[in-house]
């Protein structure tokens, strides 16, 4: 009896480059019917799965990324040494010069998306440091190693296919490097994000992420206003928590459905007038908004530097989902702006 491997490795294209790992040639192939559902072209996904290769250094690099999962009892290392290392004199004084140097182009983008110019280029300088580090792994490449290896093919498999969506629509196969795990470009977008998301910054009918910043910058933008930014609100301010506050009151009782252990450190809801109320100082002696929804995260424990947080952190959050992450572009784009 022939198995489906042999069967599914027997049906492809006698022009098709295979990589000698049977199992991994006959899942790629296997694809075809879903990507062909995806508008592809069956020259399309020839010449993109051509000589794909399983890759053991990305599953490598996927299985110590992971990890143990953290339970609730593993302890959250402090905020600080993080800050220090992602609000930095390189990535303050590299924004700056970023932000000088677009200023026009960013002003214009601004005005379209209501997002701050300095918080696009901050997650411009995290993602990326300002263009800097991309990644040099092969995308279609990556994301059907990670896919065929299994353990996460419901995140990867939908990925790769959009690799070669993208491809069908006119992005060029060979700029199609980033990280491990399938991000690209300035922004470090996903290739699904890209095809919902990605925007033309500059003018020229494509968006060129990985080789144009004003695409770039431009989609940026364009995934925080779909991330639900709202125009003319700050993600946050640093406060100071009075001693003997009664954390216990402000509380949140929301059960969090994604991202538990960093919306679990929120707490509840309150306008900037209440917190003010209860004895919360802003650090720098500015309130914003009294009517301005917020809540308090602590991230280094009481008696340090605290926040209060607005619905435009949630939507930094939706790009990353990592407190730490959040608080660090928020700070940067703070610093940018000084």
């Amino acid at each position: 009896m022939l198995c489906s491997a042999w069967l599914l490795t027997a049906s492809v294209p006698l022009h098709a480059q295979m990589s000698g790992d049977a199992g991994f040639d006959a899942y790629v192939q296997s694809l075809w019917p879903k990507a062909q559902a995806r508008g592809v072209s069956r020259a399309t996904f020839d010449r993109v799965t051509a000589g794909l290769q399983y890759n053991s250094r990305v599953v490598a690099l996927d299985r110590d990324n992971l990890g143990a999962p953290p339970s609730v009892d593993t302890p959250i290392p402090p905020f600080a040494p993080y800050k220090a290392k992602h609000v930095d004199a390189a990535r303050i004084n590299g924004g700056r010069r970023v932000h000088d140097r677009l200023l026009p182009l960013l002003s214009r983008i601004e005005q379209r998306t209501g997002v701050p110019t300095s918080v696009m280029i901050a997650i411009y300088g995290h993602e990326t440091a300002y263009g800097q580090v991309t990644g040099n792994f092969d995308l279609p490449e990556a994301l059907a190693t990670l896919a065929y290896e299994g353990r996460r093919r419901s995140l990867f498999e939908p990925e790769f296919l959009a690799t070669l969506e993208m491809v069908e629509k006119g992005v060029p196969r060979h700029v199609l490097k980033g990280s491990w795990a399938g991000a690209f470009g300035y922004p470090q977008f996903l290739p699904s994000v890209y095809l919902q998301v990605a925007e033309d910054g500059d003018g020229d009918g494509e968006a060129r992420i990985w080789s144009s910043e004003a695409d770039a910058i431009e989609s940026i933008g364009a995934y925080l206003r779909r991330a639900g930014w709202r125009a003319g609100q700050p993600w946050g301010v640093a406060v100071r928590v009075p001693t003997g506050f009664n954390r216990d009151r402000v509380e949140s009782r929301l059960v969090p459905t994604r991202c538990s252990r960093v919306f679990g450190r929120h707490s509840r809801w309150q306008t900037m007038a209440e917190w003010r109320a209860q004895g919360i100082q802003p650090v720098d002696g500015h309130w914003p908004a009294g009517d301005i929804q917020a809540t308090l995260l602590e991230p280094d424990g009481p008696g340090r530097t605290a926040y209060l947080l607005t619905g435009n952190y949630r939507a930094i959050l939706d790009y990353n989902c990592s407190n730490f992450y959040a608080l660090s572009v928020g700070l940067l784009a703070d610093e940018i702006d000084r």
